[in-house]
């Protein structure tokens, strides 16, 4: 039994002294960053871009959230920062989804990214904030109907009825079609 012992040490000793020092040794890469580095080299930003709205079109948030983080490891855009945080707002993570917005705008302000904004204070009842950013969205496009559909809602939760009526009535001059407007103005008329 000796002997065996002694045979497997020798053989485990002579195995040691082939091995290499860990500091030569490269480590094995992750799949998701092989798959990360394939994307890279394969797609162009704008190819990124297209796939991700075709994945979000089909339904698949998901793989449109990783084709937007991919684009966007290779340039940084105000609307791929703006489908980001508008994802991860369908998901329920709204400090991500803010971070996302908020960065957005530093690139260039555009109405709809002070919407959302707008929409995601609305949501944790802060509502100062939330009238300065559609105030800013009116100001970038005074002709848009849903920012003045939401303003209307956002006066509905402050309790400034007379004033969302308005709101909501330039929303329908804007656009005959906005059915959620027709329908808050008349609930709205009838209180």
């Amino acid at each position: 039994m000796f002997l065996i012992a002694g045979y497997f040490a020798l053989k485990i000793y002579e195995h040691i002294q082939t091995l290499k020092d860990p500091q030569e040794k490269q480590p094995p890469q992750p799949k998701e960053k092989i798959k990360r580095d394939m994307l890279e080299s394969v797609f162009s930003f704008e190819e990124l871009v297209q796939k991700a709205d075709e994945a979000f079109e089909k339904g698949d948030e998901q793989k449109a959230l990783f084709l937007l983080q991919e684009a966007k490891r290779k340039k940084v855009d105000e609307e791929v920062l703006f489908k980001i945080g508008y994802l991860l707002d369908k998901q329920g993570k709204e400090s991500e989804a803010m971070f996302y917005y908020q960065e957005a705008l530093k690139i260039k302000e555009e109405y709809f990214i002070h919407n959302a904004i707008a929409s995601l204070y609305r949501k944790q009842k802060v509502y100062d904030k939330a009238k300065e950013h559609l105030e800013k969205s009116l100001e970038l496009d005074g002709n848009n109907a849903v920012t003045y559909y939401n303003y209307g809602n956002l006066l509905v939760d402050m309790d400034e009825k007379e004033k969302a009526k308005q709101m909501y009535q330039k929303a329908l001059e804007l656009d005959k079609t906005l059915t959620n407007a027709k329908v808050e103005l008349q609930r709205l008329e009838n209180e």
